[in-house]
């Protein structure tokens, strides 16, 4: 167990967590550039813990400016190996009214302008994701959400969009359709990525406004959307402490993120250039190192 790394990656509105005094801010290079912003590595509760802040440090990054190739390779330098995200997002259901959090278990992804794979040369990976979160971490942020007392509902459908833009009414009540729960723009390719990298990965949505399918709530609004989002942040903080001291319970040694590139690697051997391996050495390493 001594060798579980927690990352939190937080949305808009979640840029740092003020209480860690224990500060040591970490610049990474990786083979797909920099990351959205120096990692904060820091000890809490006798557990080694990094937070990255997705926008960066002031939000200055569009959901689809995103380096999330770089975002998980950094990670997984650090030896990170379960990372929960934690975003902002409009809701998509009466019941998921502003502040509550959604403990996320699927994704549409609609996204179309943003890079989705560690293998899109030479070699070839096809890893599954029939279930993107991890059970035990989720067991971990319902945990940590119950003890703060949080409404928020354990399983859920989060519909990833390009953005920026909100989406238009039309758009808005086709997602419904689908029976989703939340919508935003930054699960994805974040989740993929994370499967690739065999890192577990669980998703904790807070919900800030009801999109614009409601009809009380027709336009969604920037400073509004940022007054729920204080409160959520909040909230969201008492809870990534209390997932540090709990993550560790519910690991899953048994969970298929651990080992999913055993079986997913296509390309033959001999098509794969020393260049590429050594590219992918963080992400892949552990299986190709073992076949060359």
């Amino acid at each position: 167990m001594a060798n579980n790394k927690l990352a939190i990656i937080g949305g808009s509105g979640l840029y740092d967590v003020e209480e860690f005094k224990n500060r040591e801010m970490l610049s990474i290079d990786t083979a797909w550039g920099k990351p959205s912003d120096q990692i904060l590595k820091t000890k809490y509760n006798n557990n080694e813990v990094y937070f990255l802040p997705r926008h960066g440090r002031g939000h200055f990054i569009s959901p689809s400016k995103i380096n999330f190739r770089a975002n998980i390779d950094a990670l997984k330098q650090l030896g990170v190996t379960d990372i929960v995200s934690i975003s902002a997002v409009g809701s998509l259901k009466e019941d998921h009214s502003p502040g509550k959090f959604v403990i996320v278990d699927q994704f549409i992804d609609r996204t179309f302008a943003r890079n989705k794979t560690f293998f899109d040369d030479e070699i070839v990976a096809h890893v599954s994701m029939a279930h993107p979160t991890s059970n035990g971490l989720m067991n971990a942020c319902e945990e940590a959400i119950k003890s703060e007392n949080i409404n928020y509902q354990r399983g859920g459908i989060y519909v990833v969009m390009e953005g920026p833009q909100f989406s238009t009414l039309a758009e808005s009540n086709l997602y419904r359709s689908w029976k989703a729960d939340v919508i935003g723009m930054t699960n994805m390719p974040e989740a993929k990525l994370a499967r690739e990298a065999e890192i577990r990965y669980a998703s904790v949505s807070m919900v800030t406004d009801y999109d614009c399918w409601h009809p009380d709530h027709e336009n969604v609004d920037v400073q509004q959307v940022i007054k729920v989002l204080l409160d959520n942040a909040a909230k969201a903080k008492n809870m990534i402490k209390n997932l540090i001291k709990n993550f560790e319970n519910h690991i899953d040694p048994n969970d298929p993120t651990n080992n999913c590139l055993d079986v997913a690697i296509i390309t033959a051997p001999e098509k794969r250039s020393q260049k590429t391996i050594k590219k992918l050495k963080y992400i892949a390493g552990r299986v190709l190192n073992n076949e060359n």
